[in-house]
């Protein structure tokens, strides 16, 4: 097939970067009707392997599936067009919306909007809980990690790194390694290339900042560089990660900030780990301003997109291989289930957040205790309307959140 024309390669991907709302499998959706369906760029089988290759990878899958796309239909310069027209829509209405709420989040009025945001946050990721659980969960041993891993984040406090690399490690030890493909046979000095270009493009920033003494910036960059290699399974696994470190150990934000800024991302286009370019920059400008804002906010962008396309264009040529090795593949699936956990811990800490006002941390575990008297009975209303909006009638996200944000308006008015 004749590559398309970069034109034309501008205008599918830039509409399928516009269009991307409604989190991974929305946007998965859509970029099969683009180059799928309408176009012959990409062939099903094709398709379906480089989703499970995105799947296997660390990483928002749907931003690395375009870039592949990409890289498929033009090589390197492609994958840099397919992924940089996902993301960055979404990045400059996220720069805009953080910029806003840090500087009138805290009034009144723009309080109680968001306490209407939250609630619908509450039903989101309960829907991506039972969206993962139908898909991921297969027999006693999905159940087993599912299960595990939210004893292990909810009530022990384990980190979520570890978490990960014990259920990657009991996946592969469970899969047999024969029947796997041949490697692809490839020259390593194109890797080895591959990896010092796109390694030191995300080493480069953070090298810099080390020179310069920027301490603030060097530790936002180097936390979100960890998250870039241990987000698998979606934004709303790393989640509770990011929120534990950023909140609790780093004290950048607060845990009201960290609910609104999921709430905002689910608004905007591109992948939802935009959240991190959120949180980046409401902590620089706690440090310094609006300039802080955009240094910690390009920063975050960086080294989260970054290591998406080393990822692509170092995987990418060994596609056939890697989606065919057993044991690689029995890690996923033990990775994934595990994220089950990790998801439904989050579920819990947000309505224990939002439905309460005080919520104290464990004292010997990290299980957290509500104080009941604290109780918000206007919050668990709007969540309860938000689960009747989205579960029972089928509403979207951004619907449900307008509504809530108007009621929650005029009963603050009355």
């Amino acid at each position: 097939m004749t590559p398309p024309s970069w034109p034309e390669m501008f205008r599918v991907f830039g509409r399928i970067g516009l269009m991307s709302f409604g989190g991974p499998a929305a946007q998965i959706a859509v970029m099969h009707r683009e180059l799928v369906e309408d176009r012959p760029w990409l062939s099903e089988q094709t398709y379906l392997r480089a989703l499970s290759l995105c799947m296997l990878l660390p990483g928002p899958e749907a931003m690395q599936l375009a870039t592949y796309a990409g890289w498929r239909l033009r090589g390197v310069a492609g994958g840099l067009l397919g992924g940089l027209l996902f993301v960055v829509p979404g990045a400059a209405f996220i720069a805009v919306l953080a910029l806003l709420y840090a500087w009138y989040g805290q009034l009144p009025l723009v309080q109680m909007t968001f306490l209407g945001i939250k609630a619908a946050v509450i039903i989101v990721v309960f829907q991506a809980l039972l969206k993962v659980s139908s898909k991921a969960l297969h027999g006693r041993l999905g159940w087993a990690l599912a299960f595990g891993s939210f004893i292990g984040i909810f009530v022990l406090g384990l980190p979520f790194p570890l978490i990960i690399l014990l259920a990657g490690a009991i996946g592969m030890l469970t899969k047999s390694p024969t029947a796997v493909a041949e490697p692809a046979n490839l020259p390593p000095a194109r890797s080895l290339r591959t990896l010092l270009i796109w390694g030191g493009l995300w080493a480069a920033p953070l090298v810099l900042l080390a020179l310069l003494g920027e301490d603030f910036l060097l530790q936002l960059g180097l936390f979100f560089s960890k998250l870039a290699v241990v987000t698998f399974g979606g934004a709303y696994a790393v989640l509770a990660y990011m929120t534990q470190t950023v909140v609790q150990d780093f004290g950048w934000i607060n845990t009201d900030q960290m609910i609104d800024a999921l709430g905002l991302a689910e608004t905007t286009p591109g992948p939802l780990i935009l959240v991190t370019q959120f949180v980046g920059m409401l902590a620089g400008f706690a440090q310094s301003g609006p300039s802080g804002a955009l240094a910690a906010g390009l920063l975050a962008l960086w080294v989260t997109f970054t290591p998406c396309f080393l990822w692509i264009f170092l995987a990418g040529p060994y596609l056939e291989a890697l989606s065919e090795q057993p044991r690689i593949a029995g890690a996923l699936r033990a990775i994934t289930a595990a994220v089950v956990g990790v998801i439904a811990n989050l579920s819990v800490w947000f309505a224990l957040h939002v439905l309460f006002d005080r919520v104290a941390p464990g004292v010997t575990l990290a299980l957290p205790a509500p104080v009941w008297e604290s109780f918000n009975p206007l919050a668990a209303a709007l969540t309860l309307l938000a689960a009747v909006l989205m579960l029972a009638l089928k509403r979207g996200f951004v619907v449900t959140m307008i509504l809530l944000a108007v009621l929650a308006l005029l009963l603050r008015a009355i």
